[in-house]
This record gives C-alpha cells, sequence and structure tokens, in this order.
C-alpha cells in the first residue's frame, strides 16, 4: 500500500493530463497487452498487435521491446517521461535524455527478478547502440499498433476526463476521489493506494496529475519527483462500444492501412514515406501508392523539404479525421511545396 500525503497546496493543484504521452502510452500498452484481462478490455488493440505481427519489422520491434521491458508490474519511471508529449520521438528523446546513473538504478530494480542477459545489462548501462534499438522499437510498434487508433484513444481519454470532472464539480475532492478505483481511498489528506509499490510519501508541492487509462492494467500507477506533480494513473474501463472490432468507419470507408496512414498523418512530426511505412508495417512502395490515392482524393499534400519528401493532411483530410479543421490539417504547408512526389 502506497500512502501519499498531500499538502493543501497539492490538493489546491489536482488537475487531469490534457494529452497523451505518446510513448508513455506504448509502455502502459506494452504489459497491457500481455495481459490477457488486461487485453480483453481493448480488443481493437489487441486484435490489431496481433494482425501486425505477420510484418517480420513490427515482429522483430515486439521481441525487442518484451525483452527489454518488464511485462507486468512497475515500469522503469524514466521510461514514462514527463516531457516528450508532443510525437513519439519528441518522447523517446526525453528518455535518452535521463542520466546514465538513473537508468542504471530503476533498470537494475525492474530486471531483479529476471535472468541477466547481455541485451539487458547494456540497456542498463544506456549503451547508445541499445538506446537505438529501443527507440526504433517503440517507433515501429507504436506506429503499427497504436497509431490506427490513436483517435480512438484521444476520444475516450476526453471521455473518461470529461466524467471524472463531472465528479469533481458535483462533489468536490472527497466524490472525485471515491469513485477514480477501488484501489484507491481517500483518508484526509492522505490518498491510499494499492499500486505495484509500498511506502509513505508525501506529496511534492506541484499538485496531483490524475491520468485514467484503459491501459493502466490491473493496478493504479504512481511516479513521484520532486519538482514535479504526483502522476496517479489509474485504471478506467473503455465506454461500451468504444474502439470495438469492425467498429472503425474510417477503416470501413478507406481501408485498414489506408486509414492507419491517414491517422499518423494527423500526429505531430516530420512524415515521410519511409517513415509512414514503417508505421503502418507496409513497404515503401505499399505506402507510396496509398499516398497517391489519398492526395488524389484531397485528403493529404506532399512536397518537399530541402532532399525529403514530406506529407500533410489538407483541412478536408483533418475534418474526415474529426478535428476542427483537423490536428496537422496542413493548413501551414511553405508556398513553395510543388512536388507531387509520392
Amino acid at each position: 500500500m502506497l500512502r501519499l500525503q498531500l499538502t493543501p497546496v497539492d490538493l489546491c493543484r489536482v488537475r487531469f493530463v490534457d494529452t497523451l504521452h505518446p510513448v508513455g502510452t506504448a509502455m502502459l500498452a506494452r504489459q497491457a497487452l500481455h495481459d490477457p484481462t488486461a487485453a480483453g478490455l481493448v480488443p481493437a488493440l489487441a486484435a490489431r498487435q496481433a494482425a501486425a505481427a505477420a510484418a517480420a519489422p513490427v515482429r522483430a520491434a515486439a521481441a525487442s521491446l518484451a525483452h527489454l521491458l518488464p511485462v507486468r508490474g512497475r515500469l522503469p519511471d524514466f521510461l514514462t517521461p514527463f516531457e516528450g508529449l508532443d510525437s513519439v520521438p519528441a518522447g523517446l528523446a526525453a528518455i535518452r535524455a535521463t542520466p546514465p546513473r538513473r537508468v542504471r538504478a530503476e533498470l537494475i530494480a525492474a530486471y531483479a527478478e529476471l535472468p541477466a542477459t547481455p541485451l539487458r545489462r547494456r540497456f542498463a548501462e544506456a549503451d547508445p547502440a541499445i538506446l537505438d534499438l529501443f527507440d526504433e522499437a517503440v517507433a515501429t510498434w507504436f506506429g503499427a499498433v497504436l497509431a490506427p487508433h490513436w483517435a480512438d484513444l484521444t476520444s475516450v481519454h476526453r471521455h473518461q476526463v470529461a466524467t471524472a470532472t463531472h465528479r469533481l464539480a458535483t462533489g468536490g475532492l472527497e466524490g472525485l476521489f471515491a469513485g477514480l478505483h477501488p484501489a484507491i481511498r481517500w483518508r484526509p489528506p492522505v490518498l491510499e493506494v494499492r499500486t505495484w509499490w509500498s511506502g509513505d510519501v508525501t506529496g511534492t508541492g506541484e499538485g496531483l496529475v490524475l491520468l485514467p487509462s484503459p491501459l493502466a492494467g490491473p493496478r493504479p500507477r504512481v511516479l513521484v519527483e520532486p519538482g514535479r506533480p504526483v502522476l496517479l494513473v489509474y485504471p478506467a474501463a473503455m465506454p461500451g462500444g468504444a474502439a470495438a472490432p469492425g467498429a472503425d468507419p474510417l477503416g470501413r470507408l478507406l481501408g485498414a492501412t489506408r486509414a492507419a496512414l491517414l491517422r499518423r498523418l494527423g500526429q505531430p512530426g516530420r512524415h515521410t514515406t519511409t517513415a509512414l511505412a514503417r508505421a503502418a508495417g507496409v513497404s515503401i512502395s505499399t505506402a507510396s501508392e496509398h499516398m497517391t490515392a489519398l492526395r488524389a482524393a484531397g485528403l493529404i499534400r506532399t512536397g518537399r523539404d530541402g532532399p525529403a519528401v514530406l506529407h500533410r493532411l489538407t483541412p478536408l483530410g483533418g475534418h474526415l479525421l474529426g478535428g476542427p479543421g483537423g490536428v496537422g490539417s496542413g493548413t501551414d504547408l511553405p508556398d513553395e511545396w510543388r512536388s507531387r512526389e509520392g
């Protein structure tokens, strides 16, 4: 049992995560999809992971992550950074900025009950080659498994936050805490959490940030770092029918791969044909064919930025994804983008 004593300043700063962290979500999803019970709560993701495994790069990425990450229990805190919300590369850059001493300490603790292997030892030593392997594996696995459902996960997150904030508005902090999860109990000024670790901890004075997630696993997760708000990730059920297999209208309209590529373009970052192919687990030529079709439909624009060929959503593509003009709708494309290459 973790006993978290919250100060008055912490209680004045209780708030919710407003944007899902791509890499942090990937870390949670990797564990959740290894647990049959947790995977049953997100059937679309479980089905997508199984289908994506048909591609050799995705299979290799999944094997690397399964070896380097604990499949259950507490994750090393440095793998769920506060920074890097914008994109997978930004999140991975935040992980790589972790001091080697901390990486070693947290991975040694995580590997305490696992056999020592050369890869694990080199990961704990922050070996640049293994960090490169980890980065590539996370990016590939995220693109193949989570990217096609990112819009759904974002929608579910907003629904969960709206439900919880309604409890806060009508029942105050006591009503909010009482409805989070059976493993969380409010005994003012202490929040008791049955999580993966035990102890008595005082709030940091920076507040408490709450993240409801169907990918949290069977227990809540708590991250406490000096100078940061305490992060509490708690299990939350998917709304009925959300992200169910076969319930993807965009996939039915465009085809699953083309819809996945369009959703990928709705995320921040530089989207080259090669990067999109890797994310979707398809060949570069196949991705290029899909880009040609999406461009012909007026959903994307393609242009050069120096030697790179980049793809962006048009406003129409953004509207199709459900945004008010679209996330990354492509309205900021440079005037000099004139190339129509795939």
